[in-house]
């Protein structure tokens, strides 16, 4: 059945969305509005729309008429890509005006607004799907299934890193996401990934969080006492900005990054190319974390935000074996510094190298084994958007392993995140529970 979606918060994300319904699956739904803070982005997409998709120019609304577009529109659904603080606001009340919702992940930033949003589910009845793509990505989807046939046993502790480089890592530490009134910081808006990841693999949520991370890399207090002397708040017009790896460098070619943000300036006031070492930034780049779940199983987990190379690395102990599960996912980042040799040193040939196998499995009697997985297709998140655009759009009907993500898979992954930074403020471990209450929100879904 074909339905109608509306869209609020037109930044870069929203892209995939808005692609999808103009493209594949148009079949499936059509878009027919936006809404933001800005008009100069949504103008900027009706003009993508014009030129890509060969599409007429869609209404657009303030963010102050949303109440209007959903009576004029009459949407089936709500798209919310806006700024995570926001996503609380959107939602609820998509919902109370008797639309559906969409979300991208983070479902939310705090524990207030996530309760906020379980009441709201739970008092309108209806359908909030959260946009956990990892889960969709054929490498990820191959661990679930292995877990699940039972070969590793029970699982009883996990250790995940997650490395973020200096690239993509830097680019959380330029935008808005580095104030953490917006995103509940990497806790919340990156790891909530990763959170999404263990609880769907060992199919069971947190419990007690224990947490200690801070701002080690990034921002000018840091750069100071490593001696840098030169500064600059953003990197538009900077020359200092042009001979620091870390800045973002826009050029004319650039007309996505010039359309959504340079452009938009004016109107609110956003500069997406801040600078990684200034001052205002309230979210950590290294962070540690120990979580104990329902199922008694432990992970110990770390993000960081400033590597050399992007990837992840999971180990599952489990009372048969134990699982390794390896990712790159960027090899590295060409910067400006100096090369550093020393004896013994040499370099990895090949761009984009593994030092093992992606997935092995180690049984506790017997040789390792390699496990292989279908590629799958292109696209971003290792192949997972387009799997997930198809779930969304067309429908979750034959869905063995769960990959569909509701309002609850949404709230057990963030509460990890908010858990954690509640415990970093505090040095205590926390309850999940004492939050948001997870038990009874997971038998009032299994009803």
């Amino acid at each position: 059945m074909m339905k109608t979606y509306v869209l609020v918060g037109s930044g870069g994300r929203s892209c995939m969305y808005t692609d999808a319904l103009m493209g594949d699956f148009s079949d499936a739904g059509q878009l027919a509005a936006f809404c933001d803070v800005n008009q100069t982005r949504m103008d900027y997409y009706n003009e993508y729309l014009r030129e890509r998709h060969g599409h007429d120019p869609l209404p657009t609304y303030g963010a102050h008429e949303f109440d209007r577009m959903i009576a004029e529109q009459k949407p089936d659904t709500v798209i919310v890509t806006s700024v995570d603080r926001t996503h609380h606001r959107y939602i609820c009340r998509a919902l109370e005006l008797g639309c559906d919702a969409i979300t991208e992940k983070p479902m939310t930033v705090d524990a207030g607004k996530c309760q906020q949003i379980i009441d709201t589910v739970q008092t309108t009845g209806r359908n909030l799907t959260v946009t956990f793509n990892y889960r969709y990505a054929p490498r990820n989807t191959r661990v679930k299934e292995i877990i699940r046939s039972g070969v590793v046993g029970d699982i009883v502790s996990v250790h995940f890193e997650w490395l973020l480089d200096t690239s993509h890592g830097a680019d959380y530490f330029r935008r808005w996401h580095r104030d953490k009134r917006n995103s509940g910081g990497l806790m919340v808006h990156k790891a909530t990934h990763h959170f999404d990841l263990m609880n769907w693999w060992i199919d069971s949520y947190p419990t007690v969080v224990y947490a200690q991370g801070g701002l080690s890399f990034y921002g000018r207090e840091n750069a100071e006492e490593r001696g840098v002397t030169q500064f600059y708040s953003r990197s538009r017009g900077s020359d200092i900005a042009a001979r620091d790896p870390f800045a973002l460098k826009v050029t004319e070619k650039d007309t996505r990054l010039r359309g959504l943000y340079y452009d938009a300036e004016n109107e609110d006031g956003y500069h997406r190319d801040q600078s990684v070492f200034g001052d205002g930034i309230s979210i950590e780049d290294s962070m540690s974390v120990m979580v104990q779940y329902r199922n008694r199983a432990v992970m110990t987990y770390s993000l960081n935000a400033f590597c050399p190379w992007e990837g992840y690395r999971v180990c599952f102990n489990g009372t048969k074996g134990r699982l390794e599960f390896n990712v790159v996912e960027k090899s590295y980042v060409s910067g400006g510094y100096e090369d550093f040799n020393m004896p013994g040193m040499r370099e990895l040939e090949g761009e984009k190298k593994t030092l093992v196998p992606e997935i092995i499995f180690q049984p506790q009697f017997g040789k390792p084994q390699v496990i292989d997985y279908e590629q799958g297709d292109k696209g971003g998140h290792g192949g997972g958007d387009v799997r997930l655009l198809n779930h969304v759009f067309r429908g979750a009907e034959d869905d063995p392993l769960g990959h569909a993500a509701g309002y609850f898979d949404g709230a057990a992954s963030i509460m990890t995140g908010i858990s954690a930074n509640e415990s970093m403020k505090t040095g205590q471990p926390v309850t999940v529970n004492s939050l948001v209450d997870l038990e009874r929100l997971r038998q009032v879904t299994l009803n």
